[in-house]
């Protein structure tokens, strides 16, 4: 290009970006800032600065990144994008960001911003929750956990791995699941009768079958070992509260909040029986 071409274009430039802001306002294709400066683009690529103008005036804010104009977040399309979501393969901006995660967002457990945000968040206290929801007529003492600290292991994993089959699966369907389970088991042990709360969710029946199967194999185990099994429904009915619980006070209460879930599959990283082989699930219980 010889030096009155570029001279050309660079008058060209400077006339789109100074007359065609509506315009381009209108499509989207940067972002406004009243009462800045506007960056003058030369034939090289370079920025110099131009006089301020009025106050209160909308002016074109352009900033060039490795030779790329910005763009506006992916989501609200208002707001200079900061940081790369995977949830929508975008950049976006942190206020969308910290609005819309795990609400309208999908966000994998491996996004570092989400990481952040669950260091930074306290776990929700459980006298603010429904106590029926709770089932805290059930009393469970520390003595309970020592002394059956295989049998929640051995529930764990069976939500870990139903966890572990659907990877879509939510804090929300866990707690279902949990709480269908300990109304059955309630209903089992005052009355003795065997009624299984319906739900209509895929997901729920397939953890609900996991742990249902899970105690199955508790009970044959200790019948193999000891010659007789010794798990009362009481004491399942106690490890299924505590459970339930606890996924009250890891998951953030967002629709789409999967921390619950990440807390469970990070005790077993990789697959193992806690059933089979208790012993060396070692001690990993954490009380919410």
């Amino acid at each position: 290009m010889i030096p009155v071409e570029k001279q050309r274009f660079s008058r060209i430039l400077c006339g789109f970006f100074h007359l065609g802001t509506i315009k381009a306002h209108k499509y989207h294709a940067f972002s406004w800032v009243a009462g800045s400066e506007m960056p003058f683009l030369t034939s090289f690529g370079q920025t110099r600065e131009r006089a301020p103008v009025r106050r209160g005036r909308p002016t074109l804010h352009v900033i060039m990144i490795s030779g790329v104009l910005s763009v506006s977040c992916a989501i609200c399309e208002k707001r200079k994008e900061k940081r790369f979501c995977p949830a929508v393969h975008g950049r976006i901006c942190p206020q969308c960001c910290g609005e819309q995660r795990e609400v309208t967002l999908d966000c994998p457990s491996d996004c570092v911003y989400l990481q952040q945000a669950r260091e930074h968040e306290r776990p929700r206290p459980l006298h603010d929750l429904d106590q029926a929801a709770l089932f805290s007529q059930v009393e469970i003492g520390e003595q309970f956990l020592y002394e059956h600290e295989h049998l929640i292991m051995g529930l764990s994993y069976a939500l870990a791995k139903s966890a572990q089959a659907d990877r879509l699966i939510k804090d929300s369907d866990l707690i279902a699941a949990l709480a269908s389970l300990t109304k059955t088991q309630e209903t089992l042990v005052n009355s003795g009768l065997h009624y299984e709360t319906p739900t209509t969710s895929l997901s729920q029946q397939a953890v609900i079958a996991e742990v249902q199967k899970m105690l199955k194999e508790y009970r044959e185990a200790e019948q193999k070992h000891l010659g007789y099994s010794r798990l009362h429904d009481s004491d399942v009915l106690r490890a299924l509260v505590f459970l339930l619980r606890m996924g009250y006070a890891r998951t953030s209460g967002r629709p789409k909040s999967r921390a619950f879930v990440d807390s469970v599959l990070a005790q077993f990283p990789e697959k193992q029986s806690a059933v089979g082989a208790p012993a060396e699930a070692g001690s990993r219980i954490i009380i919410p």
